[in-house]
């Protein structure tokens, strides 16, 4: 279900291009109206702080009505204003000839300086104008689709980024409840942004607001309406293992005094700008403290999380099988449960690539046998062994392990899916949130690179064949 998606955002430009042509209409015809002569106005900053508001709205509003090629020339512009070599050169000698160390602090000040290029000047302007912010990470969503046809853009985009990344920490974002009496455009948005478990119908929103049920919205004060992040939340009793069973419309509601447990089930970005910039380490400590506030009687708190790079790993290891990747005995039971139909199995990795192209190969007893337990081992050696240095490999894990959770289990056939079987292989985790112990865990895997997880996942992991 998009819910509307095109038409939020055709209202939302309609309403700020008028915003902007007004505060345009402020500024004094210059002799240069070029986009490049547009922007050398703003940094020269002639007049008051309402004289650069209005040229910075002028030029925003410049930019959105311009198609997809006059965009990428604007922006190709805006790079263009970069630090001037020249003056780098000079103050960079300047601190190499500083003869004290009172001299040689003034020489790296004044280096700072001439290293910081214009165009960041011109950026921050925007956020002096009506939904500044937003036109700030709309931009940067552009730039991330273009970063890799040039090195100015590519400079472009990571100067937007540090900005961005110091504008945005969870200690400046204000959490809102959602409940199904919450306006209609933010009621819109949560269908539109949800990019976890697809909204499917009216019907499925209002379950997911419901009295066992808790949503929450990220903002920044500089973004009102616009959400950043939303965090959806099953009460339950128990681990949640079956995103199907809790996503059930017709399953009965929880009575929240039997409810011991907070599930949350769906965490997803709304802003496509933002990608890639952390807003904090203790986002989801926020919401513990929110739930345990509201409901004392959860003590329980976990995610019931997608694994959503598994197959692809497990396809790359199917291409490339490395020594001992599966032991003797997995590969002759593998090899026995194979489909009979399509190419001969002779090992025991082509068996298993085998069996998961069967659809629905798990409602297959011999085949799900054969192939559960050799998906579980993997999958924790995948979740708690693989990775970019100290990073873990899947973006979900690396996410709840820098906020503080510890992988408590890993569940098969917990996502059915097409989507889950397709990027899962039907696997899905239940990252733990201990509040005693977020701030330990964080401070493992971020200062150390250890991964905390229950004792039974890391024997899983140890049986790396």
């Amino acid at each position: 279900m998009n819910v509307a998606a095109p038409t939020l955002f055709d209202r939302a430009l309609r309403r700020i291009t008028g915003v902007w042509r007004d505060m345009a209409q402020g500024v004094a015809h210059e002799e240069d109206e070029s986009i490049a002569g547009q922007m050398r106005a703003c940094l020269a900053g002639r007049g008051g702080e309402v004289s650069a508001r209005n040229r910075a709205a002028k030029l925003a509003q410049a930019y959105l009505t311009l198609d997809e090629a006059g965009r990428r020339d604007f922006l190709m512009t805006l790079a263009g204003f970069d630090a001037d070599a020249d003056a780098v050169a000079a103050a960079f000698e300047t601190v190499r000839a500083a003869p004290d160390i009172a001299a040689r602090t003034a020489a790296k000040a004044q280096l700072r300086r001439a290293l910081e290029p214009p165009r960041t000047r011109l950026l921050t302007q925007f956020t002096t104008i009506p939904d500044g912010m937003k036109f700030l990470v709309d931009l940067r969503a552009s730039l991330l689709t273009l970063r890799a046809e040039d090195p100015m853009l590519a400079a472009l985009e990571g100067d937007l980024k540090a900005l961005l990344a110091s504008w945005f920490d969870v200690g400046f974002l204000d959490l809102s409840a959602i409940d199904w009496n919450s306006p209609a455009a933010l009621l819109e948005k949560l269908a539109g942004y949800e990019a976890v478990h697809g909204v499917r119908s009216w019907r499925d929103l209002k379950n997911r607001l419901d009295s066992d049920r808790r949503c929450y919205a990220f903002f920044h004060p500089r973004m009102p309406g616009e959400p950043l992040i939303f965090v959806e939340v099953a009460l339950v009793k128990g681990l949640a293992d079956s995103v199907q069973r809790l996503l059930d419309p017709k399953a009965p509601l929880i009575d929240l005094r039997e409810a011991d447990t907070a599930i949350f089930y769906s965490i997803s970005n709304c802003q496509r700008g933002l990608d890639g910039i952390s807003f904090g380490n203790f986002l989801i400590k926020r919401v513990v403290g929110d739930l345990s506030a509201e409901l004392p009687r959860v003590k329980t708190f976990a995610t019931l999380s997608p694994v959503p790079r598994f197959r692809r790993w497990l396809d790359a290891q199917f291409a490339e099988p490395v020594a001992g990747f599966l032991s003797e005995e997995e590969s002759s039971a593998l090899r026995t449960a194979a489909p009979p139909s399509g190419p001969a199995a002779e090992t025991g990795v082509q068996a298993l690539a085998a069996i998961l192209a069967v659809r629905g190969w798990w409602r297959d007893g011999a085949m799900r046998r054969a192939a559960e337990p050799v998906l579980l081992r993997l999958c924790a050696r995948y979740l708690l062994l693989e990775g970019k240095g100290r990073r873990a490999l899947d973006p979900v894990a690396h996410f709840h392990l820098t906020n503080g959770a510890r992988l408590e289990r890993i569940l098969p056939l917990a996502d059915t899916s097409e989507k889950g079987v397709k990027e899962s292989a039907t696997f899905m985790v239940n990252y733990l949130y201990d509040p005693a112990r977020i701030e330990e865990y964080h401070e493992a895997y971020v200062g150390e690179g250890r991964r905390s997880a229950a004792s039974a996942v890391r024997r899983l992991a140890r049986g790396w064949a």
